[in-house]
C-alpha cells in the first residue's frame, strides 16, 4: 500500500464529511487507473481544506477473500429446507469437510470429514479425491439412516473440480440425490 498526499489540488476540497469522503472514493473508484484498488480518504492530524490523505491500496483481492465473496454468491441463490437439506462443502489443504444443513432452522443434521477418528483409520491422507469419494459416500450413508434422500450442492465457493466434485460423485454413489 502507498500514500499519495494531494497538497496543492486544482480547486480546493470543502471540509471532510462522511458523504463528502465517500463522493471522493466514488469518483475515484470509477477511473480506469484505479480499477481494482482499494481506497480510503482520511484527514490528517492537521486537516485543511487542501489537504487531504488519500490511500490507495493495489492488488487484488486473497483468495480466500474470493472464495469467501463467491461463497456469499452461492449462498444467496442456495438455501436447505427440512425436505430437501444443502450440502455444504469445505476444503482446506489437508482436509475436506460436509456438512447437511437445514438452513430453516439453523441445524446441521449430519457431517462426515477426513477429521471424523474412525474415518482417519481407514485412510492415511485427507487431501486427495479418495479420500473426498469416501467422506461422500459415508455422509451419504448417515443421510440416508435419517431419511435424508435429497439435498442441494453447496460447493462453499470452491471449483466443482477435483476433491470438491469427488466429494460430489461419491454422495451420489452412496444414494444422495442433486
Amino acid at each position: 500500500s502507498s500514500s499519495h498526499f494531494l497538497a496543492y489540488p486544482p480547486k480546493p476540497l470543502p471540509p471532510l464529511s462522511p458523504s463528502t469522503t465517500s463522493f471522493t472514493m466514488q469518483c475515484l473508484s470509477a477511473r480506469s487507473t484505479l480499477a481494482g484498488c482499494r481506497l480510503s480518504v482520511t484527514a490528517p492530524p492537521r486537516a485543511s481544506a487542501n489537504r487531504v490523505a488519500l490511500n490507495v491500496e493495489a492488488g487484488k483481492d486473497s483468495r480466500t477473500e474470493r472464495n469467501r465473496a463467491r461463497h456469499r454468491r452461492i449462498r444467496n441463490k442456495v438455501e436447505g429446507t427440512g425436505e430437501r437439506p444443502r450440502l455444504a462443502v469445505f476444503r482446506s489443504n489437508n482436509h475436506i469437510h460436509a456438512q447437511v444443513i437445514d438452513d430453516a432452522k439453523s441445524h446441521t443434521m449430519a457431517a462426515m470429514s477426513t477429521l471424523n477418528p474412525a474415518f482417519k483409520e481407514a485412510i492415511s491422507n485427507g487431501a486427495n479425491a479418495a479420500a473426498a469419494m469416501e467422506v461422500g459416500k459415508r455422509l451419504a450413508a448417515i443421510c440416508l439412516e435419517k431419511g435424508i434422500s435429497e439435498v442441494v450442492f453447496d460447493r462453499g465457493g470452491f471449483m466443482y473440480h477435483g476433491r470438491v466434485k469427488a466429494l460430489a460423485d461419491g454422495a451420489r454413489e452412496g444414494g444422495l440425490v442433486f
